[in-house]
């Protein structure tokens, strides 16, 4: 069996917060297969504890069990941390856009999204 070695777009991973197992993989396999290194992350506290700031740009979704992923941002933004950030929701969107907006997010994508919508937003914020 021959394999092709797809070339990775970013050595740089793109960071994946999400509680929802299924969807943080099915998300991390989709950025696999459009050539990007990606990470996976259950909650806030996790992706925090880790965090060696080498991520490309970060995928989370607002609503975590814990810290939310909004605090998350303050947090980074609080400690001078630059990386970009798309923030999703199953929420009303209305709610949460002014909040993503004003913590530094800079796409909100509201569950169920189509995933070109994902990668759009993600070819914004990496051309940034």
């Amino acid at each position: 069996m021959r394999t092709i070695d797809l070339p990775v777009q970013s050595e740089r991973p793109i960071c994946i917060i999400e509680d929802d197992e299924s969807l943080r993989l099915a998300l991390a396999g989709l950025l696999r297969s459009m050539a990007h290194s990606a990470r996976g992350y259950a909650s806030a506290e996790q992706f925090l504890a880790e965090h060696d700031g080498t991520c490309a740009c970060i995928i989370s979704d607002i609503h975590l069990p814990g810290m939310t992923g909004i605090e998350m941002l303050r947090r980074l933004r609080a400690a001078g941390d630059p990386v970009p950030v798309i923030m999703i929701t199953a929420r009303d969107v209305a709610k949460w856009a002014s909040e993503a907006k004003a913590t530094g997010a800079l796409c909100l994508l509201r569950k169920p999204f189509e995933m070109r919508d994902l990668l759009d937003c993600l070819d914004r914020v990496l051309a940034a």
